[in-house]
């Protein structure tokens, strides 16, 4: 190991050993949690600057070799160029400038991602240093795209690039064996970046055979929002905390100020399929602290008593006339009625959806955390990033890579990209991408709740199975049937397909 190899590894260490020495430890619902009191790091700066002295250090060393052996020099320079050029041409690698290839990417509506536009001029920038790399885009939505895509497995055309989540990515296509190992890409100083602001990143990212299939750039929390002035009208504010956390005592209170005040529909619990689920999931699970899965992901624990407690009183609200329950809605049909101003409060929130809808309502959308009965919530999480289909070109693979880092790891395009995305930076190093921006203000807001950042549980197995599960246990419950029947089926079904998964 070279001795810029050794003093990064060190560095790296120091920097970390620092943010946990400098962080005050919390518990959390029973899980200890760091919490950084420690200035944000600089760790790619130092690395680098350490780096470059090191390979100063190394040329002068080898220049004086070079002058002790006299007319050496120039034979030696020239049979170390024939070399690597036997070298290269014999592995077949290409550096990433002059690497020729057409590629595809495939990409979900993740902010603007989602706007041919704005992707076409990233291409070009990418462009500007990769002239012979030509990207291709397909945009999919979240209404057919799974479908799309398991087509093209089928088929045989899968799209090079992908641009999703961990629970895609990493447990559906990576555990099936279709997507590339992407560890080439983790390095020490990536993987010191992304564990500084959350080790689940990192772990989210890989699959349970150590291959790393995603390669991140952007996270974010899930939340509530309110209408503040409905909820003004009623005298309902008073239960909410100045930090936007309430309890589920205080949150059943508001619906009743709510109904006495003449609102219609408080809000619906949407079950006509899987679109927004994490709603209805963070609704359920932090009522009465209860867990979507066990802590190593192997088992699905809906039918905890914690959560049947939290489905009856749902039901009960709904009996009551508190809620409302609509079993042919998803979540942009709950997102359009709550913009309609027709319900008080929406379960389908983020700074992403605040954007998308600022134009369309004439109110104030007032984020909020998800009710607990501690009044701590543990909010859902979405990471969202890249992954390469295992088609087997391997210069359509490395043409994939240079694309994949221009996006997450270039000074300038990371966090730009991150910005596009209306999310969160994964990189410590990028800082508060929104300081001096028109979003600075709104993001804020958002970024208060990332301390709640709860367990990042759909990696695990069975996902897909488990989601068609829960919002037909949902349509069941709230059509009659029990709700100790309707969590049998749900969790027989859900850990039934981790059993197969693992077949």
């Amino acid at each position: 190991m070279h001795y810029y190899q050794k003093t990064t590894k060190t560095l790296v260490k120091t920097h970390l050993n620092k943010w946990k020495k400098f962080s005050k430890t919390e518990i959390v619902k029973g899980t200890e949690r760091l919490r950084p009191t420690y200035p944000q790091t600089h760790i790619q700066k130092e690395i680098t600057m350490k780096k470059q002295l090191s390979l100063l250090l190394a040329a002068g060393m080898t220049a004086g070799l070079l002058a002790g052996c006299g007319g050496a020099t120039s034979s030696t320079a020239t049979e170390s160029e024939s070399s690597a050029s036997t070298s290269t041409a014999a592995t077949g690698e290409t550096s990433g400038d002059s690497l020729s290839a057409d590629i595809t990417m495939w990409t979900y509506p993740i902010g603007q991602f989602g706007d041919a536009e704005t992707v076409d001029s990233i291409i070009a920038k990418f462009q500007e240093s990769h002239p012979g790399i030509n990207v291709t885009v397909e945009y999919l939505d979240y209404t057919n795209g799974d479908d799309q895509v398991t087509a093209a497995i089928e088929a045989g055309t899968t799209p090079d690039i992908v641009m999703e989540g961990p629970e895609r990515l990493v447990s559906n296509w990576g555990a099936k064996g279709k997507m590339l190992d992407l560890s080439d890409l983790w390095t020490e100083e990536a993987t010191a970046d992304i564990s500084a602001v959350s080790e689940s990143v990192v772990s989210a990212c890989k699959g349970a055979d150590g291959n790393y299939y995603e390669y991140p750039l952007c996270m974010t929390t899930h939340t509530m929002a309110i209408n503040k002035e409905m909820f003004e009208a009623a005298d309902a504010l008073q239960y909410i905390n100045e930090d936007g956390t309430w309890t589920t005592e205080n949150f059943e209170k508001a619906l009743q100020a709510l109904k006495d005040s003449g609102v219609d529909t408080t809000m619906i619990v949407y079950c006509g399929g899987q679109g927004g689920d994490q709603g209805t999931r963070a609704l359920v699970n932090n009522l009465y602290s209860g867990q979507f899965t066990n802590a190593d992901h192997t088992a699905y624990t809906t039918d905890s008593e914690q959560n049947k407690k939290a489905l009856q009183q749902l039901l009960d609200w709904s009996n009551e006339g508190l809620i409302s329950y609509d079993a042919a809605a998803q979540a942009s049909d709950e997102l359009q009625l709550f913009a309609n101003g027709t319900i008080a409060m929406t379960l389908c929130w983020n700074a992403s959806n605040q954007a998308q809808y600022a134009s369309s309502v004439s109110f104030t959308p007032m984020a909020v955390a998800f009710p607990s009965d501690d009044g701590v919530p543990e909010l859902c999480g979405g990471i969202w990033g890249f992954g390469i289909f295992d088609n087997g070109d391997d210069t359509k693979a490395a043409a994939a890579k240079e694309f994949i880092k221009f996006l997450c790891d270039d000074p300038e395009q990371g966090p730009e990209s991150v910005r596009l995305t209306g999310f969160f930076p994964v990189r410590e190093s990028f800082g508060d991408v929104y300081t001096g921006t028109e979003d600075e203000e709104r993001m804020a807001q958002f970024s208060s709740f990332m301390q709640y950042l709860g367990d990042y549980y759909p990696v695990t197995a069975g996902w897909a199975e488990q989601r068609t599960a829960w919002w037909n246990m949902l349509q069941q419950i709230f059509t009659g049937t029990s709700v100790d029947d309707a969590v049998a089926t749900y969790t027989t079904t859900s850990n039934d397909a981790i059993a197969a998964a693992a077949a």
